[in-house]
């Protein structure tokens, strides 16, 4: 049933390009200092565009490692897309996740997607548009080249592959879910500031937060926010939210956490699931930081 809902859901995303072919890399550049290796890619997602990426791993290190699949925000900030891996963002108050991952012995690969970094300069209700007419959705294709990131590092042999997790804030929290969702692949899955109930943002006239990049043709007619992150369990799950984030509305958030602990208990693994919540808005917090960390830390182990 779980097999058959997942792909009722990747059925959704619109005309997709075939994952039958390897994804090709090519290297562009590498740099190392302060401890790291900087690999700087282009990947060939879907056939259409190269897609820029950065594989980040530890300095000197050997073997098959656990990765990060990074996924970055968006806040209309077009031209950062995956430099956020090594920057920061505004909504990361604590700084790039990068160093903070690479010490704990993880690597980490951030790609640009669709809109953003070395792929922006088009208007994003243009690109919605046109790839419509085209039978795509411009989110599908979004979540088309995180899965073919994901193949990509399947492929690496420096890379665990039954040690992949995958992390974002905002835009990125979003991305994460819905990749584990439709990928067994993740092992980990830790969304920051964006799990949203789409029934309970309608009802408080908050859709007007969400780009149109968003929206997904008859998605809530088949599928609830909590039904699609049903589809990680058993696999580890933590979220972290603002109460006063008004992406996520606090009433659908606890819709998501009665439906999501139900489930993992039902598994047998109620301790894989983990909602946090705290009294701010849409950013992430210090504790935000070390939860998550922690929750990686236990789920998908040391180098």
């Amino acid at each position: 049933m779980t097999a058959q809902r997942r792909q009722q859901l990747l059925a959704l995303l619109g005309d997709l390009p075939p994952r039958t072919c390897p994804v090709v890399a090519r290297l562009i550049g590498q740099d190392e200092r302060d401890g790291r290796v900087v690999e700087r890619l282009e990947l060939d997602l879907n056939g259409m565009e190269a897609v820029p990426a950065l594989f980040v791993r530890p300095a000197g290190s050997i073997g098959r490692r656990p990765v990060v699949l990074y996924q970055h925000a968006h806040g209309g900030n077009y031209r950062l897309g995956k430099q956020e891996l090594l920057e920061g963002h505004g909504d990361l108050l604590q700084g790039p996740y990068v160093d903070d991952l690479l010490h704990r012995g993880w690597s980490v690969l951030a790609i640009d997607h669709w809109l953003f970094g070395e792929r922006s300069g088009r208007d994003e209700l243009d690109l919605f548009k046109e790839m419509l007419w085209q039978g795509r959705v411009l989110w599908g294709m979004m979540v088309h080249d995180s899965l073919r990131a994901l193949d990509y590092l399947c492929t690496r042999p420096d890379v665990d592959p039954a040690r992949i997790a995958t992390l974002g804030l905002s835009m990125g929290s979003t991305m994460a879910w819905w990749t584990a969702a439709v990928d067994e692949r993740i092992a980990v899955c830790v969304d920051l500031c964006c799990l949203t109930d789409f029934h309970t943002l309608m009802a408080v006239k908050g859709l007007h937060g969400h780009g149109i990049y968003y929206f997904v043709p008859g998605l809530i007619k088949a599928f609830t926010s909590a039904e699609i992150n049903g589809l990680i369990v058993p696999r580890p799950h933590l979220a972290c939210a603002g109460l006063r984030d008004l992406l996520t509305p606090p009433a659908g958030l606890e819709r998501i956490d009665e439906e999501l602990t139900r489930r993992y208990r039902e598994a047998g693994v109620p301790e894989r699931w983990r909602l946090i919540q705290e009294d701010t808005g849409h950013g992430e917090t210090p504790m935000m930081r070390a939860q998550a960390l922690a929750f990686l830390e236990r789920w998908l182990g040391g180098r």
